[in-house]
C-alpha cells in the first residue's frame, strides 16, 4: 500500500463511509448488550435516520461547522448517533470520558474553545461547576433538566433526512485530549482525511474484519481508540459492533463472546490477562472467533500460549497513539515471534531512528517513528507549537516510544522513553522485567519502575499483586528475583519488590508508571 492509496477524496467526510450501508435497509448495525432487558438491535438504516434528527437538534441550537463540541457518553446507541450528526454537520468533536471531573472539562472547554456539551444528566453535576462559560450550548441525549436542552425530546420534531454540510479531507474532525509525562493534555487534531487513511489501515490490515462480522471492541468513549475501532473501524468496514454496557468481570466478558458468537474482538492487555487467568477456560467454545487483537501496551507472551491452547486462536499486537493510527502489529499470516510488537504495517513507513533523525539498522536501540506526510498522521497539537515541533524530528513524529528492529523487520518495545531504567550504566526497558515476573505463579499483575539509589543512581523495582493464596513476604521476594534472572540479564532483576493491592491506571487500563516512579523520588528525597 502506498500513500496516494491513504489520500482521501480533496472533498470528503467520514461518514460517507457510514452512511453508504444505509442503502440496505436489513443491515444491522448495532447489537446493544446493557445486562438488564434484551439486546437492542439497530439497523444502518435506523441509525442514520436517527442521527439525521440528532443533526437537525444541533443544527437549531446555533451550532455551525467548524464549532467544537465536547462529547461526554458512555457506551451507547446515542453516541454513535451523536458521533455521525456532528461529523456529518462539520462539528468537529472533543471525546471525553465519563470519568472526567470539572477540571478536567474546565481545561478542555477553555482550551479546545468548546462550543457546545453533549452529556447524560448523570454527568451535569461535573458541568455545573464549570467557570466563565454562559453562553455554553448544553444538550442531554437523554432526559431533561433545567437550562439543557434534551436531545431525546427535541429530535422527533425534525425527519430523518439531512443534508451533510461540504467538507474536506482537510477539515478537523476530531480533537482528542492525551495525557503528557508533563504539563497539560495536549489537544491531537485529526481531520477527516485521517478518518480515510485510518480506515485503510486498521480494520482491513489488522483487525481483519470482514463486512457482516459481529465485532466486539471493548474501549470505551472519550479515547481515541474508541474512535479506532468501536466507531470507524467497525462502522467503516460495514460490520455489525456488539456494545457492552457492563463492568469488566472475565468470565462474563467468555460468555459474551461465545453467546453472541463474535467473529472479531480487539480489547486490552488487561482484559486478556484477567481472562487467561482463569482455571475453566475450557469450558467456553469461541469457535466463531476469527480475529482477535490488542493495543494499548504489549501483551505478555503466556497469554498468547494460553488463547492458542484453549481457544486455537493467536492474540495478535498492535501498536499506535492517539496521534496516528495502527502502525506496527502482527496481521493474519505474519508469523509470530514471542516478545515481538510484530511488524511496520504496509504503508506507514514507520522506523527507528536516532535523536538525530538518522535511520537505525537492525539492532539499534532507538526511537519509533513516523514520517511527517503519512495521511494517517495527526496534524499536530491545538494551540501548542512547541510540544508539537518537539515530536518534530528530521521529517518525522517521534512517538516518545523506543524500541528496536531485528534484520527481519520484527519491532522489539524497550518502553516510553521516560520509562527507561538507568541503573550503574546499564539500560534496562520496564516490559522485558515485567513479563518476566508476570510467568511467576505469583504473580497476577506487576510494573516495573527506577527507584533512585545512592551507588547505583537508579535500581528497577517491581510493584506486584499477588495471586490469591500467596504471602509476600521475605522469601517469596527472593524466589522472585531468582525467577527473573533464569530469564532476563542478571543486572535486569528487581533489586526490590513491594506487594501492593493496586496499581495507578488510566481510564483506558494503561499502567501509569510515572505515577510510581514520582513516588520513588519523592520518598528518596525525604
Amino acid at each position: 500500500m502506498n500513500q496516494s492509496e491513504l489520500l482521501a477524496p480533496e472533498n470528503y467526510n467520514i461518514v460517507d463511509e457510514i452512511e453508504k450501508y444505509a442503502e440496505n435497509p436489513e443491515k444491522l448495525a448495532l447489537i446493544y448488550e446493557h445486562a438488564f432487558d434484551a439486546p437492542e438491535k439497530v439497523t444502518y438504516a435506523t441509525l442514520i435516520q436517527r442521527a439525521n434528527q440528532v443533526g437537525h437538534v444541533l443544527q437549531q441550537s446555533g451550532l455551525k461547522k467548524g464549532d467544537r463540541v465536547l462529547v461526554m457518553l458512555p457506551r451507547a446507541i446515542e453516541t454513535y448517533e451523536v458521533y455521525i450528526a456532528a461529523l456529518k454537520l462539520g462539528l468537529t468533536i472533543v471525546p471525553s470520558s465519563e470519568m472526567l471531573r470539572t477540571k478536567d472539562l474546565q481545561y478542555r472547554i477553555s482550551h479546545g474553545q468548546v462550543s457546545a456539551v453533549i452529556t447524560m444528566p448523570d454527568y451535569i453535576p461535573e458541568f455545573e461547576k464549570v467557570k466563565e462559560y454562559p453562553d455554553l450550548i448544553k444538550l442531554l441525549v437523554t432526559g431533561e433538566h433545567t437550562s439543557w436542552t434534551s436531545i431525546e425530546t427535541e429530535k422527533s420534531k425534525y425527519a430523518t433526512s439531512l443534508e451533510k454540510y461540504p467538507t474536506s479531507r482537510n477539515d478537523l474532525a476530531i480533537l482528542s485530549y492525551t495525557s503528557g509525562t508533563t504539563g497539560n493534555p495536549k489537544a491531537v487534531m485529526h481531520t477527516h482525511g485521517w478518518g480515510f487513511a485510518h480506515m485503510q489501515l486498521a480494520p482491513k490490515q489488522w483487525l481483519n474484519i470482514k463486512e457482516d462480522d459481529l465485532v466486539w471492541a471493548t474501549a470505551a468513549p472519550g479515547w481515541q481508540k474508541w474512535v479506532w475501532s468501536p466507531f470507524l473501524s467497525i462502522m467503516g468496514s460495514g460490520a455489525t459492533a456488539f456494545v457492552y454496557n457492563g463492568k469488566f468481570k472475565a468470565s462474563r466478558y467468555l460468555e459474551l463472546l461465545q453467546d453472541f458468537k463474535i467473529n472479531a474482538l480487539c480489547c486490552t492487555p488487561t482484559e486478556y490477562r484477567m481472562m487467561a487467568k482463569l482455571q475453566n477456560l475450557d469450558d467456553y467454545k469461541l469457535t466463531h472467533l476469527h480475529s482477535a487483537v490488542s493495543a494499548g501496551e504489549p501483551l505478555n507472551r503466556d497469554v498468547v500460549a494460553k488463547f492458542e491452547h484453549h481457544f486455537n486462536l493467536t492474540v495478535r499486537d498492535g501498536y499506535g497513539q492517539t496521534e496516528s493510527t495502527l502502525l506496527i502489529g502482527f496481521l493474519e499470516g505474519t508469523p509470530q515471534r514471542p516478545g515481538s510488537m510484530g511488524k511496520a504495517i504496509p504503508g506507514t513507513g514507520v522506523t527507528i531512528i536516532d535523536d538525530e533523525g538518522r535511520e537505525l539498522g537492525a539492532h539499534e536501540e532507538g526511537n519509533i517513528a513516523v514520517p511527517l506526510d503519512l495521511p494517517a498522521l495527526f496534524k499536530g497539537y491545538l494551540n501548542d507549537e512547541d510540544r508539537t515541533e518537539e515530536a518534530r524530528v528530521a521529517g518525522y513524529h517521534v512517538t516518545g516510544d523506543l524500541a528496536q528492529k531485528d534484520e527481519d523487520g520484527y519491532f522489539w518495545f524497550e518502553g516510553r522513553k521516560d520509562d527507561i531504567i538507568i541503573s550503574s550504566g546499564y539500560t534496562i526497558g520496564p516490559f522485558e522485567v515485567e513479563d518476566a515476573l508476570t510467568h511467576h505463579e505469583a504473580v497476577k499483575e506487576c510494573a516495573v519502575v527506577a527507584s533512585p539509589h545512592a551507588e547505583r543512581g537508579n535500581i528497577v523495582k517491581a510493584f506486584v499483586i499477588l495471586q490469591d493464596g500467596y504471602d509476600g513476604d521475605e522469601a517469596l521476594i527472593h524466589e522472585m528475583q531468582q525467577f527473573v534472572k533464569q530469564s532476563v540479564a542478571p543486572y535486569k532483576y528487581p533489586r526490590a519488590i513491594e506487594f501492593v493491592d493496586t496499581l495507578p491506571k488510566t481510564n483506558s487500563g494503561k499502567i501509569r508508571r510515572i505515577e510510581l516512579r514520582n513516588e520513588e523520588k519523592r520518598k528518596y528525597k525525604k
